[in-house]
C-alpha cells in the first residue's frame, strides 16, 4: 500500500518505519524539513540498531529505507495514499484541522487514522464529510519495539474500515485489540490509573521510585516500571492525559500535585534529562530528588 504519516516525531517516524518495514511504501510528513530530517534519522539509527543486534540484515535496512520519502508538503504526502497517519501533538483542534486537510487532498476511500492515545477518534471524525473512514491507530512508543496496536473505533467508523485498520495492523507484524471509541480508550485508561497511583506513593514516601519500579516489573512481569514509564512517555503527556480523564471520568483521575510541580519546573522526563528519574544520553542515572541513585 501507500501509506502516509503526518508527524515525524518519535510516534510518526515508528509508524514510518515499520509500514516501511513490512513492505509498504511510506511519506512521512511534518511542518519544517529539520523535523522531517530528524525523523528520517531516527529511522535509520533505530535500523542500524536492529543490525548490530543482529535483528535485520543490511538489505533489510536499505529496502526499508528505499520505502521511505519525506516531505513538507501534506498534499504531496496524502494524495495517493490508501492509509493515512495522523501523529501530530494531542490538541482536538489540530487534529480535527489535519483531518479536514487529509479529507481535502484524497480520494473518498482513503482511510484516515490517528495515533491518538486518549482524545475522542469520533469527535476528530466529525470534521469530515466521509467519517466512516476514521478510525484510530494506537501504536506504543517505541513502535519498532512494541508489540501492541489499539485499534479504536468511533461511532462513524464503518465495517470496511474496521476490516481494514486490522488487516494493516496485521499486516505489519503487530498484535491488535479492538475498542470502542470511549475516554482513554482501554490502554491509556489502565496504564495511567496505575501510573497516577505510583506517583502518590512516590508522595507519600511508600518507596523509592525503583523499588516501586522493580516491584511491577519483577512481580508483575511488566517490560518497564509506572514511573520509568511516566519520563519515557513525558510527564507534561501524562499529565495532558489525566486531566482529559478526569473531567471525562472523575476524580480518580486527578493527577497528583508533584507531577504538577514536576511538569511546572521543565522536568518532563527523560526527553528534557529529568523526571521521575535523572537522565543523560538517554540513559537512566539516577532518582530525581531526595531518592538519589538507583542503588
Amino acid at each position: 500500500m501507500q501509506i502516509a504519516v503526518l508527524g515525524a516525531g518519535s510516534m510518526g517516524h515508528g509508524i514510518a518505519q515499520v509500514s516501511a518495514m513490512a513492505g509498504h511504501d511510506v511519506v512521512l510528513r511534518d511542518i519544517k524539513e529539520e523535523f522531517v530530517e530528524n525523523g528520517l534519522e531516527g529511522i535509520r539509527n533505530n535500523l542500524q540498531g536492529g543490525v548490530d543486534r543482529d535483528k535485520l540484515t543490511e538489505s533489510e535496512l536499505e529496502a526499508a529505507l528505499e520505502r521511505i520519502e519525506g516531505t513538507t508538503d501534506l498534499e504531496e504526502a496524502v494524495v495517493d495514499a490508501d492509509l493515512v497517519v495522523e501523529a501530530v501533538p494531542e490538541d482536538m483542534d489540530l487534529k480535527q484541522e489535519v483531518f479536514a486537510d487529509i479529507e481535502a487532498a484524497t480520494d473518498e476511500d482513503t482511510v484516515i487514522a490517528s495515533n491518538t492515545s486518549s482524545l475522542s477518534v469520533t469527535e476528530m471524525a466529525s470534521a469530515l464529510e466521509h467519517p466512516e473512514r476514521a478510525v484510530g491507530l494506537h501504536f506504543f512508543n517505541p513502535p519498532h519495539i512494541m508489540d501492541l496496536v489499539e485499534i479504536v473505533i468511533a461511532e462513524q467508523t464503518d465495517e470496511r474500515t474496521e476490516e481494514f485498520a486490522i488487516d494493516y495492523v496485521q499486516g505489519i507484524e503487530k498484535e491488535d485489540v479492538v475498542v470502542r471509541d470511549t475516554a482513554g480508550f482501554a490502554t491509556s485508561r489502565l496504564g495511567l490509573a496505575l501510573g497516577l497511583e505510583a506517583i502518590r506513593m512516590v508522595e507519600q514516601g511508600v518507596a523509592s521510585p525503583a523499588d516501586i519500579d522493580e516491584g511491577m516489573s519483577i512481580g508483575y512481569g511488566h517490560p518497564m516500571g509506572p514511573l520509568e514509564l511516566t519520563d519515557h512517555v513525558g510527564l507534561d503527556v501524562r499529565l495532558h492525559i489525566a486531566e482529559h480523564l478526569r473531567e471525562e471520568l472523575g476524580e480518580r483521575f486527578k493527577p497528583p500535585q508533584s507531577l504538577r510541580r514536576k511538569v511546572r519546573a521543565g522536568n518532563l522526563g527523560k526527553k528534557s534529562g529529568e523526571g521521575y528519574y535523572v537522565w543523560e544520553d538517554g540513559e537512566r542515572v539516577g532518582m530525581s530528588g531526595e531518592w538519589g541513585t538507583d542503588e
